[in-house]
């Protein structure tokens, strides 16, 4: 007879072990970097942050000494009489170049032949004092027209004495006006939107020189034959 031996059994494996084991196997590894390292990384910053605060420190008091310019703009630098004087052959008459000092800055100043209206005029830009406009027109062809084209049809609202002559003075009630004023053979009319005190300024000046050219003479028309 054969004697049965049962099976021994198999030792039972451990979950807490083998779940663990997964979890450590599976979960994120975070690098550890040594104190030493970390340390002279640190170092490394700390001594970037003082170079550059070295390097500031060491131009900021040159930038201190020497500060920009400041800029007022583009202020070109225009010889009025000088222009006046070459105008005045093919103008027929000596433009006027008003002698504002330092007080007035012209911008522009040119002779236009008038080809689109037919009237040739004599032009200077003016900056006033307190940065305002002032347009100087001068002609001698002036016609009623041109004289509305001028002063942007305004009414005659009054009149302005500077530099012993009256002018007229047109409003149009909008911040732009005009002072026109007939002297020695040429109309001269001042446009723009500065105050009046400024526009006297600028007449009176306008006066002293045409005062100082030699005056328009209009040729009388021929008679027509009989």
């Amino acid at each position: 007879m054969q004697e049965k031996t049962s099976p021994s059994p198999e030792p039972a494996r451990s979950e807490g072990n083998g779940g663990s084991g997964a979890a450590a196997g599976n979960g994120p590894v975070k690098p550890v970097i040594p104190a030493a390292a970390a340390k002279r990384a640190n170092a490394s910053v700390i001594g970037m942050i003082i170079a550059l605060v070295v390097s500031i420190a060491a131009f900021l008091p040159i930038i201190l000494m020497n500060p920009l310019p400041k800029s007022d703009g583009y202020r070109p630098n225009i010889d009025v009489a000088a222009v006046s004087r070459n105008a005045t052959d093919v103008a027929g008459f000596t433009p006027v170049a008003p002698d504002t000092g330092d007080s007035f800055r012209a911008n522009y100043a040119r002779w236009e032949a008038g080809t689109g209206n037919g009237v040739p005029t004599w032009e200077v830009g003016y900056l006033t004092p307190k940065e305002s406009f002032i347009g100087l027109v001068q002609t001698r062809n002036a016609n009623p027209t041109w004289l509305l084209q001028q002063t942007r049809n305004a009414p005659v609202t009054g009149s302005r004495s500077a530099g012993g002559q009256e002018w007229e003075l047109r409003d149009t009630g909008k911040g732009e006006k005009s002072l026109v004023l007939d002297y020695r053979g040429t109309t001269v009319v001042l446009s723009g939107e500065a105050q009046l005190d400024e526009f006297a300024a600028l007449a009176a000046a306008v006066v002293t020189s045409l005062e100082s050219n030699p005056a328009v003479t209009v040729s009388p028309s021929p008679a027509a034959a009989p």
